[in-house]
């Protein structure tokens, strides 16, 4: 079992960066690929980045060169480093666990209850 606790999100100005961390438990985190996500509203959920094992990361194109997933395995937390937001980065973020390196939802079997990130302009 992996429980996974997200913080950082907020509000913040268009340009402007956040920093989102997960927190998981669980003695086998880096065996874990870990991923980001979103969900905006009326939106279906979609993935953000994805970290797996030996630092191979994975983004999608609307937030490649903007995002910046990294993660430190002794404590057990994966990052999410958010620069030159936009309005459309607006939504609920979520961090997820998966044995699969990839990024479709239905193989993260773990996820964090989320948090928001509104990005005004």
């Amino acid at each position: 079992q992996v429980q996974l606790v997200e913080s950082g999100g907020g509000l913040v100005q268009a340009g402007g960066s956040l920093r989102l961390s997960c927190a998981a438990s669980g003695r086998t985190f880096s065996q874990y690929v870990m991923g980001w996500f979103r969900q905006a509203p009326g939106k279906e959920r979609e993935f953000v980045a994805i970290s797996g094992n030996g630092g191979v990361t994975r983004y999608a194109e609307s937030v490649k060169g903007r995002y910046t997933i990294s993660r430190d395995d002794a404590m057990r937390t994966v990052f999410l480093q958010m620069n030159s937001l936009k309005p459309e980065d607006t939504a609920v973020y979520y961090c997820a666990a998966s044995r699969i390196f990839g990024s479709a939802i239905s193989s993260y079997n773990y996820w964090g209850q989320g948090t928001q990130v509104t990005v005004s302009s």
